[in-house]
């Protein structure tokens, strides 16, 4: 701002005096006094403006950066979704091999969905998707678990893959189970290795409930599968810049956040 001025001041004064600078002996042409105008002028114009714009977009009309940014946004979007595009027709087998599935696994209408059990959006989230499932059947929901609270997203994750290892109904239970009860411990446990054997401790109890082999599950959770999946889903995430959950993927178009049955409805029946 500073320099804008002192350029203002300038072009202001060497426009009014810059013909006295000139020796009058008769040498110099009038194309330089009308050079130097020229000069002048610009810098008085290009002054104003650099002072006249900013207070034009905060005071005068501040919606234009509202719509600029806007407009930033939804090419963000358009490029990102292009990305997102190419990557589900071409990859689709690899993002959905080791995933839960909840719905109907034949169905040709697929919604990714990076989640966490730790999260409270994630888990409304998965009401709004549970409605919609329940409404048709046409659809099916691709669980990808984003371990990105530590302890208490990495046991649920490992938990609902290693589940998807024996068998995709009870795993779709086991799914349904952990993000719709509390699997956290209700005493506060600072301990990092007591709270993970305290969460494993219910999520055993909620495999049992869903039907699945419970020490089959506490093997499979760290197998080299799971291990897979979860750099799978990391890496997703970094392809697709995710990084929050929820973040869904309905058709070819994203979504992040926590989005209603309403409009996961409209997005798959485009």
């Amino acid at each position: 701002m500073t320099w804008t001025i002192l350029v203002l001041v300038l072009g202001i004064a060497l426009y009014m005096f810059g013909g006295m600078m000139l020796k009058n002996d008769g040498k110099n042409p009038a194309i330089l006094k009308k050079a130097i105008s020229v000069i002048a002028v610009i810098m008085v114009a290009g002054s104003v403006c650099r002072l006249y714009v900013p207070y034009y977009l905060t005071s005068v009309n501040p919606a234009i950066l509202q719509e600029m940014a806007e407009g930033m946004q939804e090419q963000q979007n358009a490029e990102k979704n292009k990305a997102i595009r190419k990557h589900v027709r071409e990859r689709a087998f690899e993002m959905t091999e080791h995933a839960p599935i909840l719905g109907n696994p034949e169905a040709k209408k697929t919604i990714y969905v990076w989640t966490a059990a730790s999260c409270g959006y994630c888990r409304r989230v998965h009401g709004e998707l549970d409605r919609v499932m329940k409404s048709r059947d046409d659809v099916k929901v691709v669980i990808k678990n984003f371990s990105i609270h530590g302890v208490m997203s990495d046991g649920p994750a490992r938990a609902m893959i290693a589940a998807n290892m024996q068998d995709q109904a009870k795993a779709a239970k086991f799914v349904d189970l952990v993000m719709t009860k509390e699997y956290r411990p209700s005493e506060n446990i600072e301990d990092q290795e007591k709270l993970a054997a305290a969460i494993e401790k219910n999520l055993m109890k909620f495999a049992k409930e869903a039907g699945l082999d419970v020490e089959q599950l506490k093997t499979d959770m760290g197998s080299d599968v799971v291990a897979q999946e979860l750099a799978n889903v990391r890496d997703l995430a970094n392809t697709f810049e995710i990084t929050g959950t929820p973040f869904l993927i309905i058709g070819e178009e994203a979504f992040p956040g926590a989005i209603p049955a309403d409009q996961i409805n409209a997005a798959l029946d485009k």
